[in-house]
């Protein structure tokens, strides 16, 4: 167990993280993210509000579906990455990573539309993997059919629960925001389906190996969506959201860096603020580094020149050793 955003989490559990990331891959597994908050914005005016703050366009999505979004600083900076369940015309649950939900409920609350921290009042399970829907099937047939970026309502132990067709490692699964009182007895008979529990440690190779960013390391302050090569989060047409003026200047300018891929022949993995250099000069740093469990070689992402190749050979300062990296477009494996 390891302190994370104000949680305790498991880290791992007794198969160890490899084996977790491989079954992961290959079966199922269950991961507890009841750290991700949960801001239930209700209201006639949420979907407005809601519109003219996040990067991405509701317009493109309708109530019964779930939309990937940022909220970003005035200077286009990404203050948090989120996942906005659309649940009924006027009732929105919107879902920030753990340290960032009091400063999302901040954002979002105003005196005729409020923004409620529910966090506490469910646990989210993930079940992930290609039988992931055969393990909930066995539970619910309802939630094991919900379709990909999809939000549903399903019913366990006589109370009422939601599920979306999301996730964070790559692999088709789903995620249950199940009430406290029965969020015991969902995650005992989620494991008896089948499903192996899993922990962060597993959490993080994975989606690192489907090439998603993790907010602190690919998206924070001084990072764009744009830079994170995650202009498809913005809705260029809408009239306003925070932070759109900066935004649209640096799409004129042009982004000064860019996210890509690095692969590292080898066991030793890359790590986070590992610097990166092209003719004895520093032209970039890793942000998130590991050992990839299934291409069994390190991997990377990081910021570098905008014009960098794909193909490029780089070196990589590991603690003093000179290793090249290849320089690759993200995912580093396809579902």
């Amino acid at each position: 167990m390891v302190p994370f955003g104000g949680w305790e989490m498991p880290l791992s559990y007794p198969s160890g993280t490899l084996e977790e990331h491989r079954r992961c891959r290959s079966d199922a597994v269950a991961f507890d993210v009841s750290h991700l908050g949960t801001v239930r914005v209700e209201g006639v005016g949420a979907r407005e509000l809601l519109q003219r703050t996040l990067t991405n366009d509701l317009d493109k999505i309708a109530p019964g579906r779930a939309q990937y979004t940022h909220l970003l600083d005035e200077d286009a900076s990404v203050l948090d990455d989120l996942i906005v369940w659309w649940i009924d015309d006027t009732t929105f649950d919107v879902m920030p990573n753990a340290s960032n939900t009091d400063r999302v409920v901040a954002t979002l609350s105003n005196d005729v539309v409020p923004a409620i921290d529910v966090t506490s009042e469910r646990a989210v399970i993930a079940i992930q993997g290609p039988h992931a829907r055969q393990c909930v099937d066995a539970i619910s047939a309802d939630a094991a059919g919900i379709g990909r970026f999809r939000v549903a309502e399903f019913e366990f132990a006589g109370v009422k629960c939601r599920v979306a067709g999301t996730g964070y490692t790559g692999e088709d699964g789903l995620e249950c925001a199940v009430p406290i009182e029965v969020a015991e007895a969902f995650w005992d008979e989620v494991l008896a389906s089948g499903a192996q529990p899993a922990g962060l440690g597993a959490r993080d190779t994975l989606r690192l190996e489907a090439g998603l960013p993790l907010h602190g390391h690919e998206l924070g302050e001084g990072i764009s969506p744009l830079q994170a090569g995650l202009g498809w989060v913005v809705g260029w047409e809408k009239e306003t959201f925070v932070g759109r003026e900066a935004l649209l200047s640096e799409r004129e300018s042009g982004v000064g860096r860019k996210l890509v891929g690095l692969t590292i022949e080898g066991r030793r993995p890359p790590r986070a603020g590992q610097q990166l250099l092209s003719a004895d000069q520093v032209i970039g740093e890793v942000t998130s580094g590991n050992f990839s469990p299934v291409l069994k070689c390190g991997i990377a992402l990081a910021f570098c020149p905008p014009d960098i190749e794909l193909g490029a050979v780089v070196e990589l300062d590991q603690r003093g050793t000179m290793v090249p990296a290849t320089v690759v477009k993200p995912p580093f494996i396809a579902r």
